[in-house]
């Protein structure tokens, strides 16, 4: 039996055109804070440009406010990923596998953080707290960044679960082993990938949130929030720019490795299928 190979049809040049400029309108802006990042001009955006410097960098890695900034963002992000891993996984294993009065209501409320602009998010959450009378702080933050967080991972576990192959889940509790040997030795192989892909898109939401942090952090500043505290200074400009290339890569690198994993499971999990 031969099969015959197909090949992919070229997209029409009018499509072709359309999605290289979205890409330009995109990514052109990110390309000259690169570029601006390495200026000698003080005041930021002359052009041409003067010449080509180093220094900012240093001045960038020798400024305490940054690194205060940066540990703050990073640590916030790892435990809102944390607290995302734990409910999103829950909550895809419920609405999945579960029958129950009002649980199109419960995955819809799900995704409605990561659909609602920040500032929306923010407003309700400092009402909230405030209603309750529950002081803005480090914790504040991290459950602000929870919220949407927690999207991420259950969209990805819940596509997964769609896929796992509920017999060997019915064929390993049959030969008597227990909910938590089934979900270590079955499901989690299977939900692996997903979860961690979720998990790295998390930190990267976390990471770069500005609104939702500028209403529950009181004077605590992330590091989106130094970045945007620095634009009103013109001289700063220079290192601003560095400090978001560093914002860019944190976001970048993540979000591109949870791509290829996620690709690589799914064409794992088609070739086996």
């Amino acid at each position: 039996m031969t099969v015959k190979s197909t090949s992919m049809e070229r997209a029409p040049w009018g499509v072709s055109l359309s999605a290289l400029l979205v890409l330009l309108f995109l990514h052109v802006p990110i390309l000259i804070i690169f570029l601006y990042a390495f200026t000698t001009d003080e005041g930021g955006f002359t052009f041409p440009l003067p010449g080509l410097t180093l220094k900012w960098f240093g001045a960038a890695l020798q400024r305490t406010d940054f690194w205060e900034a940066l540990w703050l963002s990073v640590r916030v992000a790892a435990l809102a990923t944390g607290a995302a891993l734990v409910l999103g996984t829950l909550a895809a294993a419920a609405v999945h596998r579960s029958r129950f009065f009002g649980r199109e209501v419960i995955s819809l409320a799900l995704l409605l953080p990561i659909a609602l602009p920040g500032i929306v998010t923010g407003i309700a959450l400092r009402a909230t707290m405030g209603m309750f009378e529950i002081p803005f702080s480090y914790w504040t933050i991290v459950i602000g960044h929870a919220t949407f967080c927690v999207v991420t991972v259950y969209n990805n576990v819940l596509a997964r679960f769609r896929r796992t192959a509920w017999s060997q889940v019915e064929a390993s509790m049959d030969l008597g082993a227990n909910g938590f040997q089934t979900f270590r030795y079955i499901l989690l192989p299977y939900l692996g990938t997903a979860m961690l892909a979720g998990g790295v898109l998390a930190f990267a939401l976390s990471f770069d949130e500005i609104i939702v942090t500028t209403f529950t952090a009181g004077q605590q500043q992330t590091l989106p929030i130094w970045i945007f505290s620095q634009l009103f200074r013109p001289r700063e400009r220079p290192v601003t720019n560095v400090v978001a290339i560093l914002v860019v890569l944190v976001m970048a690198l993540p979000i591109l490795y949870a791509h290829r994993l996620t690709q690589r499971a799914d064409d794992t999990m088609g070739q086996n299928n």
